[in-house]
């Protein structure tokens, strides 16, 4: 049934607009679709009701709304006069970028909790900013470097970590669960280069592989293994594009016995070897 879904993906690295009309989210009306992108959505006015994972949320004026690569929305109802500023990334873009730790953070900040409410001047600030990049969208277009389309997304996602923490973590205690796969997440970016059993993790969090296994899968969507091997591959991918080092080099810095080891994982999960991925 899931594979079933529609999936939407953008055609080109980013976008950023204000052009979204009651008639192009009444699209989306009828059934469910997967977003393969991340969006970001701040609602200055109108309001409307959406699913996201199947549970409903309410936007309303001064709403601002973090949809996570992998989530299935629907829109139930919409009412009032949109003003709605978006901006989104291609999951090509999200895969390729260096943004995994900023992204831990906020996988655990928003899976539960995708719509946020803003006050007024907070709001409006944020609208502010996303004029500013619609400036910065009109003059470079799709042409920005993905240097700098990485920064901004960082930049992004470290202020809404912050921004749901403070709105979000100040008022609801996380769940035990949410503990967990929170601790889970911060070993696994501690230590990611020299550990990747499960095993080893459930250790040190003092509970059972198949417990963590449960609750990470739970929490985030992602099993321990994907968070793991993530968090491996987009580090190798980094130093693949932006370092002169040998594989040889990447492969003992990232704690590979060998190349060959090393490349075969690295196919595995990027779909080409390492030195092909340096030359694309």
């Amino acid at each position: 049934m899931e594979n079933d879904i529609p999936k939407i993906d953008l055609p080109q690295d980013w976008i950023i607009g204000t052009n979204i009309t009651k008639e192009l989210l009444g699209l989306y009306t009828d059934f469910p679709c997967r977003l393969k992108a991340g969006i970001f959505v701040l609602c200055m006015e109108g309001e409307i009701e959406v699913s996201f994972n199947l549970i409903r949320f309410q936007v309303k004026p001064y709403s601002f709304i973090t949809i996570l690569p992998g989530s299935i929305f629907q829109i139930h109802k919409i009412e009032g006069n949109l003003q709605i500023y978006f901006m989104g990334f291609s999951s090509n873009f999200i895969n390729d970028s260096n943004v995994v730790k900023s992204a831990m953070d906020v996988l655990y900040v928003v899976k539960e909790t995708p719509v946020v409410f803003l006050k007024k001047n907070a709001a409006e600030l944020m609208e502010d900013y996303f004029t500013l990049l619609i400036k910065t969208y009109e003059l470079y277009g799709s042409n920005m470097g993905k240097e700098m389309l990485n920064h901004l997304l960082s930049g992004i996602l470290l202020g809404i970590g912050a921004m749901y923490k403070n709105k979000v973590f100040n008022k609801v205690s996380l769940s035990k669960a949410e503990q967990i796969s929170k601790k889970f997440g911060q070993l696994v970016t501690q230590n990611y280069t020299t550990q990747r059993s499960v095993v080893w993790y459930a250790k040190k969090l003092g509970i059972t592989p198949a417990h963590l296994s449960t609750i990470v899968k739970q929490v985030t969507g992602k099993t321990c293994i994907e968070i793991i091997s993530l968090m491996v591959i987009m580090d190798a991918k980094t130093q693949l594009k932006s370092t002169n080092l040998s594989i040889h080099d990447i492969a003992y810095s990232l704690n590979f016995t060998n190349m060959s080891f090393f490349g075969k994982y690295f196919k595995r999960y990027v779909g080409m070897g390492p030195q092909e991925y340096r030359n694309s």
